[in-house]
């Protein structure tokens, strides 16, 4: 008896303090989870302030003008709903909105397409090619990113004029892919750095050439960052005003969405009742496009900017 109490008292310290790291480890895993659960909830209400005005914006296209002069977007959600499609129907035959849609495209694609196509390459090059002062010229084509697109627009507006480039969709072509290339070689470079490079050892063990494994093993393997790539440069060149109105000259009949939109600006803002259709015409296409390939945005942009 006397044995077993002494086990009993020896035990006894020991209980405890289990007992309370066990309540503390409670305390904090309940904490944890309060935490998480309140930074979603704030993170929900930023997103829902953030997307009003695109709602509102939206809700806007589809109420009549009168309605939109003098009462809020809000006032549409409740009964009774006058919504209509005349803004739309106007803004793409009256105002020219529906070509202008077609020449942001044929500007948007190939400068989307180009410098990843050449960025590709050229990161490809610098990840795995050997070749004399491969890092001084990559360092070089790093540093172009800081430079002020608008201080090359004079000569290169020099340099179209003199070859008769100057108002013809081949001038914004070569203008976003030149202003394009760096960051698209940056992004891609250190992405491709990253890959396993027992795999493409064994590619070139099993005799593929370059341009096989750049084509067949490397691209498909890049899809994220090329996603994030062809995100970035598309909304770049679909929201561009300056070098699609410097190197088109302002033709109407090859100005993309950006030039029209703002032509639809009057100097009072006697286009009121249109401008909310045409701008949410104008962002639609990018939200398409994001949409889609968001999936692969934040790997892609991880990756290619902290591996490599």
């Amino acid at each position: 008896m006397i044995g077993q109490q002494v086990q009993q008292h020896a035990a006894a310290p020991t209980v405890a303090p289990v007992s309370q790291r066990r309540q503390r480890a409670g305390r904090r895993s309940f904490w944890r989870r309060l935490g998480d659960q309140v930074i979603t909830v704030i993170a929900l209400l930023i997103a829902l302030v953030w997307s009003l005005p695109t709602l509102g914006l939206l809700i806007s296209s589809f109420r009549p003008p009168s309605l939109i002069s003098t009462t809020g977007w809000w006032t549409a959600l409740l009964p009774p709903w006058h919504f209509t499609l005349q803004n739309y129907v106007q803004v793409i035959t009256a105002q020219g909105l529906g070509r202008a849609f077609i020449n942001s495209v044929i500007i948007a694609v190939p400068s989307t397409i180009l410098p990843a196509l050449i960025g590709s390459f050229a990161a490809f090059a610098f990840a795995w090619m050997r070749f004399p002062a491969r890092n001084t010229i990559f360092f070089g084509i790093i540093t172009l990113q800081i430079i002020p697109l608008q201080i090359a627009l004079v000569p290169l507006l020099q340099i179209f004029t003199n070859i008769g480039l100057t108002g013809q969709y081949a001038a914004v072509w070569l203008a976003h892919t030149a202003f394009g290339l760096p960051f698209a070689i940056f992004l891609l470079r250190n992405f491709f750095a990253a890959l396993p490079r027992d795999l493409l050892e064994a590619a070139y063990v099993d005799g593929a050439s370059n341009f096989r494994l750049f084509w067949t093993i490397v691209l498909p393997l890049s899809l994220p960052a090329l996603a994030s790539l062809v995100i970035f440069q598309f909304l770049w060149v679909w929201n561009d005003l300056l070098v699609a109105l410097i190197f088109l000259g302002g033709n109407p009949q090859s100005a993309p969405m950006t030039l029209t939109v703002a032509s639809l600006v009057g100097s009072y803002g006697e286009n009121d009742q249109v401008l909310t259709a045409a701008a949410f015409l104008s962002m639609a296409l990018p939200l398409v496009i994001f949409f889609a390939l968001q999936r692969y945005f934040i790997r892609g942009i991880l990756a290619g900017s902290v591996k490599g």
